[in-house]
């Protein structure tokens, strides 16, 4: 048995994994291990179908110490004239270099790819099956927590007989390789952000909108992309948008309320504007994406799969027959698992977790700074405070009142509150520093800003209380 002697050992190679990694290995001298089942660093990039992409801007994505893309504007397509997304490919190759250019090259990190965490600092080769000791001088940093599944690696929770024809969004660009004739309809099943890139994929690809089928358990409301550009010429858009949506959430009366005030604003958006959206996981979309979806008509809102066979699908409220050649394509995995919360440190031990939301990279980078910087563990875990992921319009005002919590303690630490205005993750706050004191256009937005954020904390507790009866 190898044995290896380390300060803290990081289980998971992927996104908060390294950017954990690289503030730490920036804000300290500590040696560190980093230890993952991929074959590569990137966690779940490297298993994601070919058409993925980020769905928020690159320029707060990824680690603090290197950037990703070349913050550049898209001039063509529907997230034209917005900042870059990158994709799948760009993402797993930017986490490969990171890996390979900063994070190796110091002599103070170690890597081991294609192992299995077992516990109590063992790890065994998914090769060779030679396992490993690590003694860790410090913490253990459980970098995999939520547990992110991709369609390519979750197993579907519905039947499937063996004359189904089913295929993951990967199988669906691999069609031509097969042996069947070409598909004469397509089903998509799920509605969450896969659902949607997958059919966004399909018309973008030719395929015409009456072949697509959409089973859509729940509508979904989503973030509207033009309101997290971080770039100052969006200022009105990015900051402006969180004044109003400080307003909706301190003025509304009910979870309802809130959401059409949010609506309203362009803050939210739906695709189908004449059903009600009951999910709300921050799946962010341009208008020109909603545009495209909503050319496919044929939505069937029966509830979740149950069961799928070479000619009928089983919803939850009846049975929907399959034209001939349909290919069924699941979208039905969970990205994000909801897990419960616990305190991200525990003694020898640290549990990776959003502590702003949705920016895992950046809450993974910051949980490295506070954990370089800080002793008392009650105060770590105090600035510290792991966010909620929402799954029901009714959660929003609950995640988003632990989000403006943390960043009322962050603003109150000058140390912190530096390293963040100078960290790349952080979206907003150097748009924010940056106002000219003589710019009275933007002096309002920021004054509504603070003024209404007083007023949605207050406002919150009731909008919580209200979801709950």
């Amino acid at each position: 048995m190898a044995t290896i002697e380390t300060d803290y050992l990081v289980v998971g190679a992927g996104a908060a994994g390294l950017a954990f990694a690289d503030t730490l290995l920036a804000e300290t001298d500590a040696h560190i291990t980093i230890v993952d089942r991929h074959g590569k660093p990137g966690g779940h990039w490297n298993d994601a179908y070919p058409f993925v992409a980020l769905h928020q801007p690159s320029a707060f994505y990824g680690v603090n110490s290197m950037q990703l893309g070349t913050n550049r504007k898209d001039t063509i397509g529907v997230n034209k004239g917005c900042y870059e997304l990158a994709t799948g490919a760009e993402v797993s190759a930017y986490f490969d270099r990171v890996m390979t250019q900063h994070l190796l090259p110091s002599d103070r990190v170690s890597y081991h790819p294609m192992c299995d965490y077992v516990g109590d600092g063992r790890f065994v080769s998914l090769l060779s099956g030679e396992e490993s000791q690590v003694t860790v001088r410090k913490k253990t940093v459980e970098a995999a927590y939520y547990g992110i599944k991709v369609p390519a690696t979750h197993t579907p929770k519905f039947t499937i007989t063996d004359d189904a024809w089913l295929v993951t969004p990967s199988g669906l660009t691999q069609l031509w390789q097969g042996k069947r004739e070409p598909p004469q309809h397509f089903m998509i099943l799920g509605a969450g952000k896969t659902a949607m890139d997958v059919g966004l994929w399909l018309i973008n690809s030719g395929a015409h909108p009456d072949s697509i089928s959409w089973v859509m358990p729940r509508d979904s409301w989503l973030v509207n992309r033009l309101h997290t550009q971080p770039g100052a010429e969006f200022f009105k858009e990015a900051i402006g948008g969180q004044a109003d949506q400080m307003e909706a959430l301190a003025e509304a009366t009910s979870i309802d309320d809130l959401f059409e005030r949010l609506e309203a604003s362009e803050a939210m958006l739906r695709i189908y504007p004449d059903h009600k959206p009951t999910m709300f996981h921050y799946a962010t979309m341009s208008a020109g994406e909603i545009e495209v979806l909503r050319k496919i008509k044929n939505v069937i809102r029966r509830g979740h799969v149950q069961a799928l066979d070479a000619s009928t699908l089983t919803l939850a409220q009846g049975n929907v027959s399959l034209p001939t050649g349909t290919v069924c394509i699941d979208c039905t995995a969970s990205a994000v698992q909801q897990r419960p919360l616990v305190p991200v440190f525990q003694g020898n031990k640290i549990v990776l977790q959003m502590v702003r939301i949705p920016a895992p990279t950046f809450s993974a980078a910051l949980l490295a700074y506070v954990e370089a910087h800080y002793e008392d563990e009650a105060h770590k875990n105090m600035l510290c405070t792991p966010v909620p992921f929402p799954d029901l319009p009714a959660s929003f005002p609950r995640s988003a009142m632990a989000s403006m919590m943390n960043q009322f303690h962050w603003g109150q630490d000058k140390a912190l509150r530096t390293w963040i205005l100078n960290s790349r993750l952080d979206g907003f706050g150097k748009v924010i520093a940056g106002v000219d004191p003589l710019d009275l256009d933007k002096l309002a937005i920021l004054n509504k800003f603070k003024t209404c954020a007083k007023a949605a904390v207050a406002n919150m507790p009731n909008l919580i209380g209200s979801a709950t009866h």
